[in-house]
């Protein structure tokens, strides 16, 4: 509850209703003015504490990034260390990645990332999956033309059920390796940080799989 109320003070928190998001978030469209300026916008979802919102901002001081997730006690820490430390390119969304297309508008965002989500590997929950059909369309849609999505990941499931998906839609898949930290040739962006719970999954020497690829509907 203390980490609730403090992001009610954060000039980089934004908290909407579910009614206001799915009314249209005022900012749908604006983000350029928010940030006040018109830098790429880079999006993670489902960002948790926020660590690879930060290490991307702090590496690319001319894009703005945004961090998402529905659990504003998560991203608390993120937002308290953007702050501290004066980043002006860093904000926190807190709503429900599935009404991403409601927060903001066609081709506003440059690049999408998706860092460790649930695989929900029950087929009941595939309408959850991040990368599933329904999502990738709200994707492309708030993604400029030449826009991409970055996925990384511990679950073999997911990366499979990913990968299947992009080659059956005649998606194009720009870089992809089952295990990105063994991989010398490994895009500088992908290993450019670690996630709380990523450094758990390598202590447990579990592979990090990653996927950058483009929509095509």
């Amino acid at each position: 509850m203390k980490r609730f109320r403090e992001n009610e003070t954060f000039a980089n928190v934004i908290q909407p209703t579910r009614e206001e998001v799915v009314n249209d978030l005022t900012l749908r469209g604006k983000w350029a003015e928010y940030f006040k300026n018109d830098h790429p916008i880079i999006l993670e979802l489902g960002c948790g504490k926020g660590e690879y919102t930060l290490a991307l901002a702090r590496e690319n001081p001319k894009s703005n990034y945004i961090g998402i997730d529905i659990k504003g006690a998560r991203f608390w820490r993120g937002a308290k260390t953007a702050l501290e430390e004066g980043m002006e390119n860093v904000a926190f969304l807190r709503t429900q990645i599935e009404l991403i297309d409601h927060c903001f508008s066609e081709n506003e965002v440059h690049q999408i990332w998706i860092t460790f989500p649930d695989p929900q590997i029950k087929f009941k929950r595939m309408k959850h999956r991040l990368t599933n059909p329904e999502f990738l369309k709200k994707y492309q849609f708030i993604l400029e033309k030449s826009g991409f999505v970055h996925l990384k990941t511990d679950s073999e499931f997911l990366h499979g059920y990913t990968l299947g998906l992009l080659q059956e839609g005649n998606h194009e898949i720009i870089y992809a390796h089952h295990d990105i930290y063994r991989n010398p040739h490994a895009p500088k962006e992908a290993v450019l940080t670690q996630t709380f719970y990523e450094n758990q999954f390598l202590e447990q020497e579990k592979a990090i799989t990653y996927v950058k690829f483009r929509t095509n509907y």
